[in-house]
């Protein structure tokens, strides 16, 4: 297509759309050259500085391997694999990766994704692909054991399949009441679990009720010796703790019991719950069931972070700690049919 055609092409479309593509045409030709400060330069400084290890098999033996499209290349000495900086990070397939910096600055803002969208020149899709790449990368990170006094209780969310597009019941409005009276199905069991030194855990469990089996699978892998669990009087706690052969303090809430012996109680996870509740409700009005776990993620990211002096320079720095963060990224839709299906077994 010659100059001609091609402005002849230009001219149909409307003032607006032709000044968006002057803005991403300006942006391909002169991105902006990433600082100390950008996530684009986090995961190659530590690679480079023999500090992390290869995404395939976790050896920490690697060497430089040249380039690939302007990348850092790696082989590792034990699989003799080779990899980039952003191989298995949420880095990893991203075309536009000048625009990240700003993207992760306007999603703290609580911008829309429309007006991120608008304000980068990508897609909507793209940006909420992009958000749940990032959500999908702090999963996992800096999780250390419970120690001490450990306080854990669930809340519930409504079921929603919100975006998606064939739902196999009624569609519901946006806060209104569950079909069932209780627990039931219909809510979505989150158990929350903190202890005195800020350690905190937010995990989606299940459908409904909360068993013996769904605390188990939550919290087993950070639970010490040094654990005293506090919870209220739910069975399936009890019998956990028995399991586990924790010291385990009941709250009985159902008699007005909030406080054993003046330190025993639950009000720092009641305290979570209701920031949670308010943040997604106020935030986001609402979230889709599927993509729960991620923004359980952010939200305890930020609790993590909140007395970090630059929170949006930790929070890029913490992102890339995952070299299998793009798995489970995809992973996400198996992950909502398996909590639906466990959930019906139960």
């Amino acid at each position: 297509m010659n100059y001609a055609k091609i402005k002849k092409e230009l001219l149909k479309l409307s003032k607006e759309e032709r000044e968006q593509i002057i803005k991403e045409i300006n942006l391909e030709l002169n991105p902006p050259v990433p600082t100390k400060s950008s996530v684009l330069t986090f995961r190659r400084d530590k690679l480079n500085n023999k500090q992390g290890k290869c995404p395939y098999c976790a050896h920490t033996g690697y060497v430089r391997y040249g380039t690939d499209k302007g990348s850092q290349r790696y082989k590792c000495k034990s699989c003799n694999r080779t990899f980039t900086e952003y191989t298995g990070t949420w880095l990893g397939g991203i075309h536009k990766k000048h625009l990240v910096d700003n993207y992760i600055e306007m999603m703290e803002s609580k911008s829309s994704l429309d007006k991120i969208k608008n304000q980068l020149g990508i897609n909507k899709k793209t940006a909420f692909d992009w958000r749940h790449k990032i959500l999908s990368s702090v999963e996992h990170s800096e999780k250390r054991a419970f120690e001490g006094i450990t306080e854990s209780d669930e809340t519930y969310f409504h079921l929603s399949e919100k975006g998606i597009k064939q739902i196999v019941r009624k569609p519901r409005k946006r806060g209104e009441a569950a079909s069932k009276r209780g627990i039931s199905d219909e809510q979505v069991a989150v158990i929350v679990t903190a202890d005195r030194n800020r350690e905190i855990d937010l995990s989606v469990a299940t459908l409904g009720r909360i068993k013996k089996q769904d605390i188990k699978r939550v919290m087993d892998n950070r639970i010490a010796e040094t654990t005293i669990l506090c919870s209220d009087s739910h069975a399936s706690y009890k019998g956990y703790a028995v399991d586990r052969g924790l010291e385990h303090h009941a709250i009985r809430v159902d008699l007005k019991q909030y406080v054993k012996q003046k330190v025993y109680h639950l009000q720092h996870v009641n305290n979570i719950d209701s920031r949670l509740k308010k943040w997604i409700q106020n935030d986001f009005n609402g979230v889709s069931t599927k993509y729960l776990q991620n923004y359980l993620n952010w939200f305890r990211s930020k609790e993590l972070l909140k007395t970090s002096q630059n929170f949006t320079k930790e929070f890029k720095s913490l992102s890339l700690e995952d070299d299998q963060a793009k798995v489970r990224f995809k992973s996400i839709p198996m992950g909502y049919i398996l909590l639906k299906k466990n959930s019906s077994l139960n």
